[in-house]
């Protein structure tokens, strides 16, 4: 236990600035005889050895004769120091902020010390404190720059604490959105690119210094960046296809008239069902989904569009194992969830459901060497499967497989597994061997997307480390890389559009981001209408010809109970 100091008040008194205030120092010696500073306030730290002066205040002392032998005394005697430290630890802010949860204001603090200080102010010389301009950073409290106030940081995440870090930064991320919203409706008129609008654009091109290639494409930029976001009406003849469940993804076919969508009911599973966007004009931008829809008590890993019979014309669904139920991969007609089929023609149903154990991705084939295939990425291995036929081909890996996508024109699956490894699958070697891995690249973190573009030279993937990067692969080596997306555990789609010269994802904040394919420059940032919240992440869909061939690009976001259509102006 530190022995009392004693305190000569006599002489004038160095000081020091804490948290933009002087405090007076003055220079005391314990029983042993040894010399310190202390504070000179009624509050002052010396008393209490849990809160011992910092380096920079003691490096201002010099040397002082200690108290007088009466002094000692009186001081040394229990009651009277008992009676001194209660005194002043009722009066020290610092332990009523330790024993309770009070708030602590710094600015009436301030005030205390510059009372007690008096006449004696004088410049500080201290530079390991902070100056005016920032406050003391306190273990184990928050400062709110709003209230100027400290509070408390309480361990947890339940209703009974309060004020914790993850609170702290969801409410810095909702100012941050509601920020960027206000600007959205402000601004009308956006700019992509600077010194690149639609006068100056125009002017280049007449003057010869634009290509037609370049033109088209910095006004496709132009365009992206002045979309506008308007909330779509859905309709529908039976009241129950529109019950109140969260949007969980939707998916455009190939003409994008239609879309698919998938919804999380309240008391477990999915529900399913298939949205005309043939009405989505503007300025009404009504849509109507079908009255059928269908129900699963699983959850849904993958989706993607099936062309068995025509194109688009199936669903191919990669469900979740429930208990001793293992997980399946079920084709559905998309004709099942329309109510009305021409006369002489059966209500279709379901197609065939194929038992897989722990599907995490799935992807149908349109190239002519694998015919009435859908392949499955499973934990471990890779499983073709021959809708026609049933027969199967298994492919062991050395990591869960969670992205697919068939080539169109090579006889190539391309995979993206758990441990960062892109390969592909050459469909003419058999599973036997080492010689159908074709291709193999590698990211840092999980492959949640790859993407092949249309020359199928290259090919662009996206991992959980939020790096989305471009591949050639003929130097197989990465060729660009697209800054700002947002991604630490999630499952998150990649949307190339190469028509329009741009790349479309939704980061883990809840922001959907814009590129330019051609030089990976950020276009726009799309905050969601919603607080931030890991369950609320949007989705959303990106077509040249949205509601069929006479349609207008735009994007399509689901985001809660709610579609927003983003068109071009």
């Amino acid at each position: 236990m530190l022995a009392p100091m004693h305190v000569d008040r006599q002489k004038p008194r160095p000081m020091r600035r804490e948290g933009g205030a002087l405090i007076a120092l003055s220079v005391a010696t314990t029983q042993n005889g040894h010399t310190q500073l202390a504070d000179a306030t009624p509050w002052s730290l010396w008393v209490f050895p849990r809160f011992a002066p910092t380096p920079a205040a003691l490096s201002l002392g010099g040397s002082r004769k200690g108290p007088s032998e009466q002094e000692q005394m009186s001081k040394n005697s229990w009651p009277s120091r008992r009676r001194h430290g209660r005194r002043l630890y009722q009066r020290n802010p610092w332990f009523r902020l330790r024993d309770s949860n009070e708030r602590y204001d710094p600015g009436a603090l301030q005030s205390t010390q510059d009372s007690g200080s008096g006449d004696d102010e004088s410049p500080s010389t201290s530079s390991g404190v902070a100056g005016s301009s920032s406050v003391p950073d306190l273990p184990g409290y928050y400062f709110d720059p709003e209230k100027k106030r400290y509070f408390r940081l309480l361990p947890g995440h339940n209703n009974c604490n309060p004020l914790t870090n993850e609170s702290i930064r969801q409410k810095e991320m909702e100012k941050k959105r509601l920020q960027l919203l206000e600007e959205e409706d402000k601004q009308k008129k956006k700019i992509a690119r600077l010194g690149f609008n639609a006068s100056s654009m125009l002017r280049k091109n007449q003057l010869g210094f634009l290509n037609v290639t370049s033109y088209c494409r910095l006004a496709h930029e132009l365009r992206v960046s002045c979309m506008q976001r308007n909330k779509v009406q859905i309709h529908s003849s039976d009241p129950s296809a529109l019950a109140s469940d969260r949007f969980n993804l939707i998916l455009a076919d190939t003409n994008s008239d239609r879309l698919f969508t998938v919804n999380d009911v309240k008391v477990g599973g999915s529900k399913y069902g298939i949205i005309n966007l043939r009405g989505l004009k503007t300025p009404s931008l009504r849509v109507h989904m079908h009255e059928n829809l269908y129900f699963t008590n699983r959850k849904v890993n993958s989706v993607c569009w099936a062309s068995l019979n025509h194109l688009d014309s199936h669903i191919l669904l990669c469900l979740m194992g429930l208990a001793e139920t293992p997980g399946c991969a079920t084709l559905l007609p998309a004709s099942l969830f329309v109510s009305s089929h021409p006369a002489g023609v059966d209500r279709p149903g379901m197609l065939c459901s194929f038992r897989i154990p722990g599907a995490w991705s799935c992807a149908w084939s349109l190239n002519i060497q694998a015919n009435n295939c859908f392949s499955t990425g499973l934990s471990r291995r890779v499983l073709l499967t021959n809708v026609v036929t049933g027969h199967r081909q298994s492919f062991v890996t050395s990591s869960d497989v969670l992205t697919q996508q068939f080539a169109l024109l090579a006889p190539l699956l391309f995979n993206g597994c758990r441990s960062g490894e892109i390969f592909a699958i050459d469909l003419r070697c058999g599973n036997q061997g080492k010689g159908w891995k074709a291709t193999r690249l590698f990211h840092d973190s999980a492959v949640t997307s790859v993407q092949i573009l249309q020359e199928e030279e290259c090919v662009m993937a996206s991992d959980m480390a939020g790096k989305i990067k471009l591949w050639d692969l003929r130097a197989m080596k990465c060729i660009r890389q697209y800054e700002g997306h947002v991604n630490e555990y999630a499952y998150l789609p990649l949307h190339v559009h190469e028509e329009e010269g741009i790349v479309v994802a939704v980061g883990q904040d809840c922001y959907t981001r814009i590129w330019s394919f051609h030089d990976a420059q950020l276009l726009r940032t799309i905050p969601s209408p919603y607080p931030t919240s890991k369950a609320d992440i949007p989705s959303v869909a990106f077509s040249s010809r949205l509601g069929g061939f006479r349609g207008a690009p735009g994007l399509l976001m689901a985001v809660q109970r709610d579609l927003y259509c983003f068109s071009y102006g």
